[in-house]
């Protein structure tokens, strides 16, 4: 049985936490298959909430970590899907 997660990452200030969630990131990237990251664009300024979503791939315990890691940013929220097939 093969397992697929998604994380589902909401920053509330993305210009205060973007460089530690980054770090983050980049530390994990051998678990990120695909990454989706987006805010609002208004006119002449953008939003300062981001989310992100992640698929990832590899070891299950790995992705713990990950999350892990993630929760000790102050300022984000994650939620996450599983499926199993």
């Amino acid at each position: 049985m093969k397992n697929l997660k998604i994380l589902g990452i909401f920053i509330l200030d993305r210009i205060k936490e973007a460089k530690k969630t980054q770090a983050v990131l980049s530390k994990y990237n051998h678990l990120i298959k695909a990454r989706l990251g987006f805010h609002e664009l208004h006119e002449g300024a953008c939003s300062r909430q981001a989310f992100i979503i992640l698929h990832l791939q590899g070891d299950p315990a790995e992705w713990a970590q990950l999350e892990e890691a993630l929760s000790k940013i102050g300022g984000i929220q994650i939620q996450q899907m599983n499926f199993s097939f």
